[in-house]
């Protein structure tokens, strides 16, 4: 079931700062998919039904309340990477069930969880990317920010890749960006797990 009140608050900040031509086709997609009933997460943050879209407002907030500099900063940039910076996770997650011990009564329960089934694997933030400039087109502060807001934790920075420095170094959106997703997820969005709660 949606958070209708999550849902409203998306889309009124979405409404109010991001009107870029493309933006109301790319907001009539996202009602169309998984988004706004999505989780966040298999197991940690927002691992919970509309994790996804609470999680995308939280990041918005941290990133505009802790690093927004007025007559710097744009408010549309900021909007758009904190709201959709993480548009790869639609359609990503299903929920399936298994049998799990009670520790109680010691008999078997069926219990769900969240398991990927990714179905359109490109990648996380640049799949963000792709999936948003099929409707509006991103300036290049806002794809390299978005790109990279996993910091160390996307893939190819494992792999030893150099692009994630260069991208910090010269498009500090990127670090305000992966800063804020980090603040939301480990401080603000602790205990919003269904299934840490299990």
């Amino acid at each position: 079931m949606i958070d209708i009140n999550q849902k409203l608050n998306f889309m009124k900040i979405y409404k109010e700062n991001i009107t870029r031509e493309g933006s109301t086709e790319l907001l009539n997609w996202l009602e169309n998919t998984d988004f706004f009933r999505a989780p966040a997460s298999t197991r940690y943050h927002g691992a919970c039904e509309g994790g996804l879209v609470t999680h995308s407002i939280s990041v918005y907030n941290v990133l505009i309340n802790r690093f927004f500099e007025k007559n710097i900063d744009e408010k549309e940039t900021f909007a758009i990477c904190g709201l959709l910076h993480d548009v790869c996770k639609i359609n990503f997650y299903k929920l399936s069930m298994r049998n799990v011990k009670n520790e109680i009564t010691g008999s078997w329960e069926k219990q769900s969880y969240y398991s990927v089934d990714d179905t359109f694997p490109y990648g996380h933030g640049e799949k963000s990317v792709f999936l948003i400039e099929r409707f509006m087109k991103l300036k290049s502060v806002e794809a390299i920010s978005i790109r990279w807001h996993m910091g160390g934790f996307d893939d190819s920075v494992r792999t030893g890749g150099f692009s994630i420095s260069q991208s910090y170094y010269k498009y500090p959106l990127a670090v305000k960006l992966h800063s804020a997703d980090l603040e939301s997820s480990y401080l603000h969005e602790k205990n919003t797990s269904d299934m840490m709660r299990r």
